[in-house]
C-alpha cells in the first residue's frame, strides 16, 4: 500500500504531462527500455525531475547530500584535492560534475581561497538549466566578486585539453540504469509498457548485444553466472560516458563519491532484485513507475565498473575507500576541531552530528565510497594519508 505523502494538484498535473510524453513514445515505438524511462523521468526538458523547478536538495526537497549537511564535507574534500591544484599551479582548473544546490562549490572555493590554492577556473558541468540558475544565484550572493568571476558553467564536457581536478558527488547513481534479468540462461532487459488501462507496467524483452555483452562481462569477472530470475542494474554506457567526461583531462585527479559497492558485493546472490531506489520527500521506496518527474530515481554504483571505465579512459586507480575512511584520512578531525574551537555548545553539537552523518556506518560512512583516479600526477600531489587507507584490492 502506498503510504507516501501525496503530491499537490499542481504537481500531479506536472507529472501527468510527462506521463503523456512517455505514453506517446511507447505508443509510437513499443516498450521503452527502463534506462530510457529513467532518463525521461529525470531529464526530459522542462518536465524531468532534474530539469524542472522543484526543490530537490536539503530539508525542503527529497533527500540530503553530504554538502547540504554543513561545511565540513566540502572543506575536507578541498583539502584532499588542494595538493594537485598546487602541483599544476596557475594552469589548474577545478571541474565539478552536477553542482546540486551550489553548496559544495560555495564552501570549497572558500576553503581553496583560504589555502591560497584557488583554481584558474571553477567549472560546474550542469545540464539542468534550472539548477544552473539556482547555483549562479547562490554563488553570486555568497562569494566575493573576484572569486565568483572564476566560476563558469558548462552544459557539456570540456573539449579543450585541461589539467587539474574533477569531482563528482552522487552523480553516477543518477545515470540512467539498465535493468537486466536472466531467464533460461539468456539475458533480458527490463522495459516499461502500458497495460489495458494505459498504466505503466514492467516487461522483459531479449537484451541487445550491448546489454548482453556487459552482463556476460560481469559474469566472467565474478566467475559465475547469475541464477535464473536474478535481476539487477548495469551501466553498459559507462565506458563511453567516462571517455566523454574525462577525455580532455590530460593530467590530474578525478574523485567520485557515491553510494555503492565493489562488484563482488554489488551482485551478491541474495541481492536478486537490484539496488534501484526512489527518493520522494525524504522517503526511500521502490515504486519507480510512480509520479514521473516528481521523484528521484537512482541505482547504487558498481565501483569496479567505475574503475574499469576509468582505466579504459587512460586513468589509474590512485585510491579506493569508504567515505568515512577517506574523509578521516583527508583531515576531517582537524576541520572539526577548527570549526568547534571557541563556539557555543549548540554549534559544537551540530558539528558533531555532521561528522556522525558523514562517517558512521549506519549513516553515510560505509554506504558511500570514494574512488580516486589519476593521470600523470606525481605521488606528492595525491591526498595525504591515502596510501594508509587504500582498499583498491576490493575492486
Amino acid at each position: 500500500m502506498n503510504t507516501l505523502p501525496q503530491p499537490s494538484d499542481e504537481e500531479r498535473a506536472h507529472s501527468a504531462r510527462l506521463v503523456a510524453l512517455i505514453c506517446e513514445e511507447i505508443a509510437s515505438h513499443g516498450p521503452m527500455p527502463f534506462s530510457r524511462f529513467m532518463e525521461r523521468c529525470l531529464y526530459a526538458p522542462g518536465l524531468g525531475y532534474y530539469s524542472a523547478g522543484r526543490t530537490k536538495f536539503g530539508a525542503a526537497g527529497d533527500f540530503v547530500t553530504a554538502p547540504e549537511l554543513g561545511a565540513l564535507f566540502a572543506q575536507t574534500v578541498a583539502d584532499a584535492l588542494a595538493p594537485c591544484l598546487r602541483e599544476f599551479g596557475a594552469d589548474a582548473d577545478f571541474c565539478e560534475l552536477g553542482g546540486g544546490s551550489g553548496a559544495f562549490a560555495e564552501v570549497a572555493l572558500g576553503a581553496l581561497a583560504a589555502a591560497d590554492t584557488v583554481p584558474r577556473r571553477y567549472r560546474i558541468l550542469e545540464p539542468s538549466a534550472d539548477l544552473r540558475e539556482r547555483q549562479r544565484q547562490r554563488l553570486r550572493d555568497a562569494l566575493a566578486p573576484a572569486l565568483f568571476a572564476r566560476v563558469e558553467w558548462l552544459e557539456r564536457p570540456p573539449e579543450a585539453a585541461w589539467r587539474g581536478v574533477l569531482f563528482a558527488n552522487e552523480v553516477i547513481d543518477a545515470l540512467p540504469a539498465t535493468r537486466f534479468s536472466k531467464r533460461d540462461g539468456e539475458v533480458y532487459e527490463e522495459h516499461v509498457t502500458l497495460d489495458d488501462d494505459s498504466r505503466f507496467r514492467r516487461t522483459d524483452c531479449p537484451a541487445d548485444a550491448l546489454v548482453a555483452g556487459a552482463v556476460r562481462h560481469v559474469e566472467r569477472d565474478l566467475g559465475r553466472e547469475f541464477a535464473d530470475g536474478y535481476r539487477s542494474e548495469i551501466l553498459p554506457q559507462l565506458p563511453y560516458w567516462m571517455q566523454a567526461v574525462l577525455g580532455s583531462l590530460e593530467a590530474g585527479l578525478v574523485l567520485f563519491v557515491d553510494y555503492g559497492y565493489p562488484r563482488n558485493e554489488y551482485y551478491l546472490p541474495e541481492r536478486n532484485d537490484g539496488t534501484l531506489v526512489c527518493h520522494y520527500r525524504h522517503r526511500a521506496h521502490g515504486e519507480a513507475l510512480l509520479w514521473p518527474g516528481l521523484q528521484d530515481l537512482t541505482a547504487f554504483v558498481d565501483f569496479t565498473a567505475l574503475a574499469e571505465a576509468g582505466n579504459q579512459a587512460g586513468f589509474g586507480v590512485a585510491g579506493y575507500a569508504s567515505q568515512a575512511q577517506f574523509l578521516l584520512a583527508a583531515g576531517l578531525p582537524q576541520r572539526f576541531a577548527q570549526a568547534s574551537a571557541g563556539v557555543d555548545e549548540a554549534t559544537t553539537y551540530r558539528l558533531a552530528q555532521e561528522v556522525k552523518r558523514l562517517t558512521l556506518p549506519g549513516e553515510m560512512g560505509e554506504r558511500f565510497q570514494a574512488l580516486l583516479l589519476a593521470r600523470k600526477v606525481p605521488e606528492a600531489a595525491l591526498p595525504p594519508g591515502l596510501a594508509a587507507i587504500d582498499q583498491g584490492s576490493r575492486l
